[in-house]
């Protein structure tokens, strides 16, 4: 299990996170909502290891991983999918999700079946592997960014706004797509502005406001929570 025992993070004198509480069960997806500059995304770079919280505790199977390295926490099997997609445009499709499996470098076989794993959930990535990544549209680029999350063999993967900037199509195909790989037996803690697309595939949810959990509970009870439905799904 990943958990967040009453974190805060602080950037200087300003605290972005403040004695947040969070679970994600070994199967499950959870969403995180909120506004732009909420929180969601300080919390995931916290348990990524790229920020150190300033008190408490983040849990991953019971070993407390604050002051663990980013590399260290990806062999552990906590993989971050960062908002932006933060791809390398002049590399190919496939380069770019060979980065992701560095990881296993030493296992040439692993690399390769995971690869063809990755084209066959993606199979436009296939068609396109030799093309610069930057010349994608932007649903295809969401692919390849989830793609090489899914090539270092997360067992908690961290998706940060993987809607943004998509068509409402693209959205639908991409949370189904999120939906599969959970099915698959991956953890998925799901940092989302969409409320109603991403409610519809989660297990739980907490909302965020102003760095605190501002209501937690179940999809179905975020769903039709009245204050979460005026804030964040606009009925």
């Amino acid at each position: 299990m990943l958990k967040l025992n009453n974190v805060s993070v602080n950037y200087g004198a300003f605290t972005a996170v403040k004695n947040v509480d969070i679970e994600v069960h070994p199967g499950e997806i959870v969403v995180l909502l909120g506004s732009n500059g909420a929180g969601k995304s300080t919390t995931f770079n916290s348990i990524s290891g790229l920020n150190k919280p300033s008190s408490g505790e983040i849990l991953y199977d019971e070993q407390n991983i604050v002051g663990f390295p980013p590399d260290q926490i990806v062999n552990l099997g906590i993989i971050q999918c960062a908002e932006g997609r933060n791809l390398f445009p002049g590399m190919t499709v496939q380069e770019n999700l060979m980065m992701g499996g560095y990881v296993h470098r030493k296992n040439k076989i692993h690399v390769k079946e995971r690869l063809e794993e990755v084209y066959e959930m993606f199979p436009i990535l296939k068609e396109k592997h030799n093309e610069s990544a930057g010349s994608l549209s932007g649903g295809q680029q969401q692919m390849v960014a989830i793609g090489r999350a899914l090539m270092g063999d997360p067992q908690y993967m961290l998706l940060d706004e993987p809607s943004i900037g998509l068509a409402p199509l693209i959205v639908e195909q991409m949370f189904a797509k999120i939906k599969q790989i959970n099915d698959g037996g991956t953890s998925i803690l799901l940092a989302e502005q969409n409320a109603n697309a991403a409610l519809k595939i989660a297990d739980r949810g907490y909302v965020f406001e102003n760095g605190q959990i501002a209501v937690q509970g179940t999809a179905e009870e975020l769903l039709t929570n009245e204050e979460v439905r005026k804030a964040y799904i606009g009925a």
